[in-house]
């Protein structure tokens, strides 16, 4: 048996791991919390901001609109760029440009400074986050891509929740009489650590396709097509909903027309599409993208809304409302923990499936507790509800990105990690707009002091509907992200892994 092993062909030999592969993860992982962190912190700061520099409320929407707006327009070209460019060189970019924007912003003297670099670290961060699944997916065996994507989780989870309460711990600290500008700064040694991280450990090799060219005309129907969606989902209800909202929307499908008529053609001739067409071939990357779209949506939109409801309406400082969402985030991580260590006894869609189902539950025990105290005094009534909630979230992130991306072939990661973020974003985008619009317009027609908590009540039962929808949907995910090999039944010789997977 030795003899023979020695004499296996080389190339049937399986390759050692990536040595640093644990190290690449957590550079990437250090990317998501830059991204993350600038995506919530803004609206608890919003209001220091705009007393420090002056501006209208429009100032205030387009902080946080500008960044949202322009990271959902251009992830899916950010991850075909590591395709033609190469993933390690996109990150190092997009890694440099986020860092520098977060000193612009951090030194802004005026409004219209501020919001220009939020355009512009949106940009850079939608460079820099779609290539962190393609270098985990590169550097990582098939058999340990479930613990990589499992990090996921709390990590995403902890940041999305935290990023408030941090915002308003370091803008009640004032420290070193900066204020605000503390929120971007911060990103300063998270962002030069990434990037250092990434020079030494990022791996170099079969990360690029030379015969790709970067798609320019489907990058520009793309972005106009996610732009009017986009654009109207974010400020709409801001406007009071105009006709042109509708409008821009409605003109949204015919885009989505033109630029997958125009990607058929560039097939048809030859030529190298933004978005592979193999990926919409693919039952499981579909339905992964619908559940995503509709989880994303419910919980960016309840977190939203929480946020609102603490703050206006109980009338707890910006510190406050952050500390009382903690459980939330404490969760989150015990959720991830806990997927990690159930996933291969019960497989990935079980667990997505269980996992939406508990933050269900904490949706439920939220409705109960407001029901039973009006209105809580403290965050201790509402803390086992968000416990609950953030368990639940933890759960189902961690075996989320493994089951998604298992189906996808190596020609196809950046195209699949863009698209796939960018639905997650316009989920979130969709989320914010229909359940602000239904919290806001139920305030309005209600006028009374207990107004906030029946409109929260109210939210909270359209979550309940949305999380069920997602957990249905999950149905179509398949059992696991890899069959597991019979018995005595062959391997990959690569990698050591089952040689069937999942069709996609």
């Amino acid at each position: 048996m030795n003899n023979e092993h020695r004499s296996k062909p080389r190339e049937l030999q399986a390759p050692p791991p990536y040595r640093w592969r644990w190290a690449v993860l957590a550079v990437v992982l250090a990317a998501e919390v830059m991204d993350l962190l600038d995506a919530t912190i803004i609206a608890i700061a919003g209001p220091s901001v705009r007393a420090d520099l002056g501006g209208g409320t429009a100032f205030l929407q387009w902080l946080a609109a500008g960044y949202t707006l322009a990271f959902a327009v251009g992830l899916v070209t950010g991850g075909r760029l590591g395709d033609v460019f190469g993933r390690r060189a996109m990150f190092l970019a997009g890694a440099a440009g986020f860092t520098l924007m977060s000193l612009l912003c951090a030194v802004a003297p005026g409004p219209a400074w501020l919001v220009a670099c939020r355009v512009l670290q949106g940009l850079f961060g939608a460079v820099l986050i779609p290539q962190g699944l393609g270098l985990i997916k590169a550097a990582f065996p098939p058999e340990q891509l479930g613990a990589a994507f499992g990090a996921f989780g709390p990590v995403m989870g902890l940041s999305a929740v935290c990023g408030p309460i941090l915002a308003g711990a370091l803008v009640d600290a004032d420290l070193f009489g900066t204020g605000w500008r503390m929120i971007f700064l911060v990103n300063l040694p998270v962002g030069l650590a990434a990037l250092a991280g990434a020079v030494l450990v990022l791996p170099r090799n079969a990360e690029r396709d030379r015969s790709l060219r970067l798609d320019l005309p489907g990058t520009a129907l793309l972005g106009a097509a996610l732009l009017l969606l986009v654009f109207p989902l974010v400020q709409g209800r801001e406007l009071g909903w105009p006709w042109w909202c509708w409008a821009a929307m409605a003109a949204s499908v015919p885009a989505l027309w033109a630029f997958g008529r125009y990607e058929r053609g560039r097939v048809r001739a030859g030529r190298s599409p933004l978005v592979e067409p193999s990926l919409l071939a693919k039952r499981r990357f579909n339905a992964g993208l619908l559940v995503g779209l509709i989880f994303f949506a419910g919980l960016m939109g309840l977190t939203l809304i929480i946020s609102v409801y603490l703050q206006s309406g109980l009338g707890w400082s910006p510190l406050r409302a952050g500390l009382a969402q903690s459980p939330w985030a404490f969760g989150t991580a015990l959720g991830a923990v806990a997927a990690q260590a159930l996933g291969g006894r019960f497989g990935g869609r079980r667990l997505l499936v269980a996992g939406t189902a508990v933050v269900g539950l904490g949706a439920a025990g939220l409705l109960g507790t407001l029901a039973a105290t009006g209105g809580p005094a403290s965050p201790w009534p509402l803390a086992p509800a968000l416990l609950v909630l953030g368990i639940g979230m933890g759960a189902s992130m961690a075996p989320y990105f493994d089951i998604v991306l298992a189906a996808v072939d190596e020609h196809e990661v950046g195209s699949a990690s863009g698209t796939l973020t960018a639905a997650q974003q316009i989920g979130g985008a969709i989320g914010v707009a229909v359940l602000g619009t239904a919290f806001f317009s139920w305030l309005h027609a209600t006028g009374t002091a207990g107004g906030f908590t029946v409109s929260l009540e109210r939210v909270l039962w359209l979550e309940i509907g949305l999380l069920a929808l997602a957990g249905g949907l999950s149905f179509l995910l398949p059992a696991r992200a890899r069959e597991e090999p019979a018995a005595g039944g062959a391997t990959d010789e690569a990698h050591g892994a089952p040689a069937a997977t999942v069709a996609g």
